[in-house]
């Protein structure tokens, strides 16, 4: 019969690479791990891994294992879940891995309803909705890809991320998604450049007449450059780039200051900003935010009253800034 701690430290393996970096997450020795796998290959009666260089990869065989094993550690997590909730027992702590301006604008209201602090309000009560005092947070600050790998290496419970119309972003089947709201990327410029190219505060810009312009954008290791590679090459240019960052605060700031054009997801926009001139795009490009759990977690009463408070300042979110005239939708 197959051990199910043995095929545990086979998806560590798989998903960490190595077995010194599946025995530190695992908190074991390389010698045990390497034990473990020795006596799950008895137990399968045929290799799981195969020496490739000084390291380990998968066989067939293995790779079979490791697809079952997702399933029978979802059902064992599921089984975790129901009986939390049953006991109305949580494990008082859920890390949240959230892309940049999702943990700027929707994971501080987080914090302030589950402790009440900022508010002025009580902390969340458990209501059953799995809300209380003792539950805390764990935040690290990460792009997409890599927090949908902390996910799958359960380095972390709870994967806030993002899509884009011209950039899907692809999730394992099994895994629990929920969307939180969906936002449109606009064309922010200072209001001079604006009036010299004929456009008006909150009119539709047509990409394709703007390939003359100066280009802002983030760094090439992020999905919203690539975002806007495919929104500016589905218009017919390659944006000539003057500035890169990776904070959409500095991007908007030289945008204000009239050094060039940038999309820019309308969550990521500051609160405070130089004045800008805001446009939808004629060949809309909107961005899906989610949120993403491993399979069988999303009934724990933890991640439940995480992602319900995370839906309802989605909600709240989306309602404040759909109708002001400087961030159209």
């Amino acid at each position: 019969m197959l051990d199910v701690r043995r095929l545990r430290i086979l998806q560590h393996l798989a998903a960490y690479g190595t077995v010194a970096a599946t025995a530190d997450a695992l908190h074991l020795t390389a010698p045990a791990v390497s034990q473990h796998l020795a006596a799950l290959q008895k137990e399968a009666g045929t290799p799981v891994v195969e020496k490739h260089g000084r390291t380990l990869r998968l066989t067939a065989a293995g790779e079979l294992l490791v697809a079952h094993t997702e399933v029978i550690l979802a059902e064992l997590a599921a089984a975790e879940s129901g009986l939390a909730a049953m006991k109305g027992g949580r494990r008082g702590t859920v890390r949240i891995s959230a892309f940049a301006s999702a943990a700027r604008t929707l994971v501080p209201p987080l914090f302030e309803r589950l402790t009440g602090s900022g508010t002025g309000t009580d902390p969340a009560p458990d209501n059953g909705t799995g809300a209380a005092r003792d539950l805390s947070l764990r935040l690290s600050v990460q792009e997409p890809d890599e927090a949908l790998d902390e996910l799958h290496k359960r380095s972390t419970d709870l994967a806030l991320v993002h899509s884009y119309t011209v950039l899907p972003r692809s999730v394992p089947a099994a895994w629990e998604q929920t969307v939180l709201m969906e936002e449109p990327v606009l064309l922010a410029l200072h209001p001079d450049r604006a009036g010299r190219e004929g456009l008006t505060a909150g009119q539709p810009a047509d990409l394709s007449r703007l390939a003359h312009l100066p280009w802002l954008t983030p760094g090439p290791e992020t999905s919203c450059y690539e975002m806007i590679q495919r929104a500016c090459g589905a218009a017919g240019f390659v944006p000539d780039i003057r500035a890169s960052s990776s904070d959409f605060s500095v991007l908007t700031a030289l945008a204000a200051a009239d050094a060039g054009a940038v999309l820019v997801p309308r969550m990521a926009l500051p609160d405070h900003t130089a004045p800008l001139s805001l446009h939808p795009l004629v060949r809309p490009v909107s961005r899906t935010v989610f949120t993403v759990s491993r399979a069988g977690t999303g009934k724990h009463p933890d991640l439940r009253a995480v992602l319900d408070l995370l839906h309802e300042t989605a909600t709240a979110l989306d309602d404040r800034t759909a109708g002001r005239p400087d961030r159209p939708r």
